[in-house]
């Protein structure tokens, strides 16, 4: 039985280490040659695409070992981490920099000064900057609020998420109420990315 708790600890520490995405950036590849992204976490995978020796704001949505996935075109690759440096700063939460989602199509883009979010074939609606609420317990999640045009309340979590419309996969998951003036509350699923593309 006390074999049973401590794996369950061990595993439930693993599975939390996961963690939200982080941005990373492209470190010690020669300036004439690229970071090739692969079908799978090996050097044995298929070359899918390639990142150049420059490339930066990389978001990487999960870890296997040595090697981070990310997207690439329209779907998700495997790249190696010992050829890309994590950016300074990376807190637990961190702020999305951009969410969306389809059925109905919509996009939330977060600012320092403002954020905006825009529905196919409504108008935009302005928000302030996010307030970012951490969870209590928990390092695997947040909530968001927007105040402006309405109110916007949302929880985001960590964990790979689909657009439903590619192969691409993001490292954040969201549900968001909005709230508008004289209409019922809305409610909008989809994935957050911390990229700014």
């Amino acid at each position: 039985m006390i074999r049973a708790a401590v794996l369950w600890l061990v595993l439930s520490g693993a599975a939390m280490a996961q963690g939200f995405p982080t941005l990373h950036d492209v470190s010690g590849v020669s300036a004439g040659d690229v970071l090739n992204v692969r079908d799978a976490p090996s050097v044995s995978g298929t070359i899918i695409g390639a990142l150049a020796p420059d490339a930066t704001d990389i978001e990487v949505v999960e870890r296997q070992g040595n090697w981070g996935r990310l997207n690439s075109g329209e779907g998700s690759g495997w790249a190696s981490l010992t050829y890309m440096a994590q950016q300074p700063g990376a807190g637990t939460p961190p702020v999305p920099r951009r969410c969306f989602g389809t059925e109905p199509f919509w996009t939330l883009t977060l600012g320092e000064a403002a954020s905006r979010l825009d529905r196919l074939g409504e108008a935009e609606i302005p928000y302030g900057p996010p307030t970012i609420l951490p969870a209590s317990g928990r390092l695997d999640r947040a909530g968001l609020l927007l105040d402006g045009a309405g109110t916007l309340d949302a929880v985001y979590a960590a964990g790979i998420c689909s657009d439903g419309m590619s192969d691409r996969l993001f490292g954040i998951g969201i549900d968001l109420i909005l709230r508008l003036e004289g209409q019922g509350p809305v409610v909008l699923s989809g994935c957050c990315t911390l990229a700014g593309n």
